[in-house]
């Protein structure tokens, strides 16, 4: 038998969650009907819109970014792909997964890229945040719903804020990629005609790094997308419940086609965030 004393790490951890539950309950209630209103009432604006507007819109913006290259099977895809969803009758519970899935990637883009733009800038936050994003990522997808759960209960809540963790780190790390891979010689360009640091930052560095940072934007939106089915086992409502469901059943069709509809709505946030990053490069 091993002879040396077990550190009570799981109690020590426990007791630092209730002791932070007890104090800042009030904050995470806050947070927790804050961002409630921010999902619903993007849920209900979306819901608003009869399907078949819905997928009309969405094919004609597909249409307005593929106008230059000509590439129609993107808008063939959605085309199909979104009268599939309506078809099978899992329109609700899609809407419902992409209003989780735009909020949290863009909780996660406004926290991530000034934490970029930090560690890219800053050597000394670098050293800080490099292990912590290690960490975040090396993390297992489920782990992150304990504390959530936690602190925010059972609901979309708790899954929005895992979903932001989880996806946070690309964001953070190509926005300072982005940044360092900047020649040095435009910053002291810069520097030559008096610019100041916020008008070099956003007038010369930031969009110099555009196509950089929208590759760690796609990133983000993917990892968010990934959370869906995980984020369901806490009562995140959406396409990934019908695949618990129909795993706990064993049913394996309607799985199937809930998570055909994941794809179709991966697919297509993927090859959008993909077209803004091929824009910005242009």
């Amino acid at each position: 038998m091993n002879s040396m004393p077990k550190l009570p790490v799981a109690q020590w951890v426990e007791s630092v969650t209730d002791q932070a539950v007890d104090v800042f309950s009030g904050l995470f209630n806050g947070i927790r009907n804050f961002s409630d209103g921010i999902i619903n009432g993007l849920d209900s604006l979306l819901s608003a819109i009869p399907a078949p507007i819905f997928i009309l819109i969405v094919v004609v913006f597909a249409l307005w970014i593929k106008r230059k290259s000509k590439q129609w099977g993107l808008v063939i895809f959605l085309c199909i792909g979104l009268l599939f969803v309506y078809n099978q009758e899992l329109w609700p519970e899609f809407i419902h997964t992409l209003s989780l899935i735009l909020v949290s990637s863009l909780f996660a883009i406004v926290l991530g890229v000034p934490l970029g733009i930090l560690m890219g800038k800053n050597d000394v936050a670098e050293a800080i945040l490099k292990p912590i994003l290690d960490f975040m990522q090396t993390m297992p997808a489920f782990v992150y719903l304990i504390p959530a759960v936690a602190f925010f209960g059972i609901g979309v809540v708790p899954g929005m804020v895992s979903s932001i963790i989880f996806a946070l780190p690309p964001t953070v790390r190509f926005t300072s990629l982005g940044l360092r891979q900047i020649p040095k010689e435009l910053g002291e360009a810069a520097d030559s005609f008096g610019a100041t640091g916020s008008q070099k930052l956003f007038k010369v560095e930031l969009p110099l790094a555009k196509g950089t940072i929208m590759a760690g934007i796609n990133q983000t939106v993917m990892l968010s997308l990934s959370m869906v089915v995980i984020a369901s086992m806490i009562g995140a409502p959406g396409l990934g419940r019908e695949v618990v469901s129909a795993l706990q059943r064993a049913n394996v069709g309607t799985g199937f086609v809930a998570g055909l509809s994941i794809v179709v709505l991966a697919i297509a946030m993927d090859r959008f965030t993909q077209s803004f990053r091929s824009k910005e490069e242009e």
